[in-house]
């Protein structure tokens, strides 16, 4: 670098690192996710001219999400029903509700020191790499890692997202060294390894290795590399200790399976509903008909006050009490699916309605009045209510048999 002095003066008193190996000159700046320095210092640093390419800590979809604001208005509601991935919009929306509270209190978007990486490389020709990780791949290998009250009490921190006290001093304070992703969760982090090992230090080491793929066989000399100062240590070590980049990668982007057990509890419950229903008709059809009774109505009436809960149509909650029985003993097809696609038909979300999405994420009773969002409730709430059905129903019988 020609101008290293003056790099050196944009730098003073920032979190920083500079390395230089394998011909390849790393300039890694620790940012604040809220502050309007961290925008500055990310300006002055690329109109020195000195950066060949920039390096952000985004993925492609949460690139997607700062540079396409619209992204939300072509939301396939149908296929993402299909693919199951209705839980992870519905994350990706609540954050999205703590980002907007947070712009709105501090006056400074999260992020907007990566746009300004962003748009900088776009003004002046720079290559640009995304060197995180996907967010879904992160919250499954946490989620995965978690035990079950753990993943209980995180499910129920996500009302915090839409709290309307202020942002305290503290949290502010840890917005200064972390994303968002990592600040909303920073507290239970601290007491949940999984967590805290995928959304810190696995991060570290990807973003650090993902850097190290991008400079093999490129012509790129002069990086910039625009962090959260939280990972600024991690990442930095990583990158001298020259980990094998490809190998990092490839471990860390794995999902790991779930519980053997878990997969196939679906099939075990049905076959032993299936076993019991038999059974009764075995010792009376009375009594066979009596279970059937009992399985219909508890999975009808549990899976249908979901589907109320979430402020369904008087169909979709017809739909849902006739639905859970049946797909109960199918673990293909939730109950929630049926419903979402009831509720999609009969109250097909106009323009307008993607439009304010997002505005309407930022409150509770949004989720209720926007249609989108009611969609994704109508299908978490129902299938949730169809769950409590067989596990109710399921005693029910057994009690009935012994």
């Amino acid at each position: 670098m020609q101008n290293n002095d003056s790099i050196q003066a944009i730098l003073e008193e920032q979190p920083h690192r500079i390395i230089s190996q394998d011909g390849k000159n790393f300039v890694i700046l620790g940012t604040a996710h809220v502050s309007q320095t961290s925008v500055d210092k990310v300006n002055e640093l690329l109109d020195t001219g000195e950066f060949d390419t920039v390096a952000i800590e985004l993925d492609e979809m949460r690139f997607e999400a700062m540079t396409n604001p619209d992204k939300y208005k072509e939301m396939d509601l149908l296929k993402i029903i299909k693919n199951k991935q209705t839980g992870m919009i519905a994350v990706n929306l609540a954050l999205s509700a703590y980002q907007n509270r947070l712009a709105d209190q501090l006056g400074v978007e999260p992020g907007a020191e990566m746009k300004a990486a962003i748009t900088q490389a776009k003004e002046k020709d720079l290559t640009l790499w995304k060197i995180d990780r996907n967010i879904r791949t992160t919250m499954k290998r946490a989620w995965r890692g978690m035990k079950f009250l753990d993943k209980f009490e995180l499910m129920f921190s996500f009302g915090g997202f839409f709290d309307k006290e202020e942002i305290t001093a503290e949290e502010i304070e840890k917005l200064k060294t972390g994303d968002v992703l990592e600040s909303t969760f920073s507290d239970f982090a601290d007491e949940s390894q999984p967590l805290y090992t995928s959304l810190i230090h696995e991060r570290d080491d990807y973003m650090a290795a993902r850097l190290l793929q991008e400079t093999q066989d490129t012509e790129s000399i002069n990086i910039l590399v625009v962090i959260g100062a939280g990972h600024l240590k991690g990442m930095s070590q990583s990158i001298e200790d020259k980990i094998d980049a490809d190998k990092t990668v490839t471990k860390l982007d794995i999902i790991p399976p779930g519980g053997k057990w878990l997969k196939y509890l679906p099939w075990i419950i049905t076959a032993v509903i299936v076993a019991g229903f038999t059974w009764g008709f075995m010792r009376s059809p009375e009594l066979g008909l009596d279970l059937i009774k009992t399985w219909v109505i508890y999975n009808g009436v549990f899976a249908a006050i979901g589907a109320a809960v979430a402020g369904g149509h008087i169909f979709t909650i017809i739909s849902a009490f006739f639905a859970a029985p049946i797909t109960s003993l199918n673990p293909a097809i939730g109950a929630g699916m049926v419903t979402a696609f009831v509720e999609t038909y009969l109250r097909k979300p106009k323009v307008k309605d993607f439009e304010r999405l997002q505005k309407d994420a930022t409150e509770l009773k949004g989720w209720w009045k926007n249609p989108v969002t009611r969609i994704l409730l109508v299908f978490i709430l129902t299938n949730l209510g169809s769950g409590i059905g067989t596990w109710v129903s399921g005693f029910k019988i057994f009690a009935a048999l012994v």
